[in-house]
């Protein structure tokens, strides 16, 4: 018996959903690689666009600490909503995915702090069965540190550790995609490696 492709790391654009975690201009000086994550964030933006894919866009208490930079054009995500909880999956956001998303099997997450609102997100996620690719190019924290640790305990627990080219590529799945040109505009630079994850460290 064949299992669940999406289980298995396969992506479906209508039973997916973009998460944007928190990318506000406050954490610029402090958080290492910023600019790339940044853009890797309008790469998915503009992707969303493209597979018609909804985006939910967080922002962490800003009132205090601001609204997301103003070097991603977020006036186009499905949602943007703030929280004092570090993971994304308010209540808030669960309601809203129910109706927007009702077959919503997989998310791609990106965004700050690897270690903290991402991790926090990644496992009420799982939680709740569904499959979460997180951007090992599109999210990073204060240390270097941290967000390497970050990506291991993730990836130990059932997160699928990935980037931004992998997840376009499986949402194509065909060279003859319609939107096979377009998509391969948004992957013409590459994924940096300053950012790459170390599948080889040892703890």
């Amino acid at each position: 018996m064949a299992r669940n492709i999406l289980k298995l790391g396969a992506l479906e654009a209508q039973k997916t959903a973009f998460l944007l975690c928190d990318i506000q201009e406050t954490f610029r000086p402090h958080v290492k690689h910023f600019g790339e994550v940044v853009k890797v964030a309008n790469k998915m933006m503009a992707a969303a666009k493209l597979f018609k894919i909804p985006v939910y866009v967080s922002e962490q208490y800003p009132k205090g600490l601001g609204h997301t930079t103003k070097d991603i054009n977020v006036a186009e995500a499905a949602m943007v909503y703030e929280k004092t909880k570090f993971s994304m999956y308010t209540p808030e956001l669960q309601e809203r995915l129910k109706k927007d998303v009702p077959s919503l099997s997989s998310v791609v997450l990106f965004g700050i702090e690897a270690h903290v609102c991402i991790e926090q997100t990644v496992i009420d996620l799982l939680n709740e069965d569904i499959s979460v690719h997180v951007l090992a190019d599109g999210v990073s924290s204060r240390s270097l540190m941290d967000r390497g640790l970050a990506l291991q305990r993730m990836q130990s627990i059932g997160c699928f550790i990935t980037t931004s080219e992998n997840v376009l590529f499986k949402l194509m799945q065909d060279k003859n995609h319609p939107l096979f040109k377009h998509v391969s505009k948004l992957n013409k630079e590459p994924t940096i490696d300053t950012l790459g994850f170390d599948f080889k460290a040892k703890l």
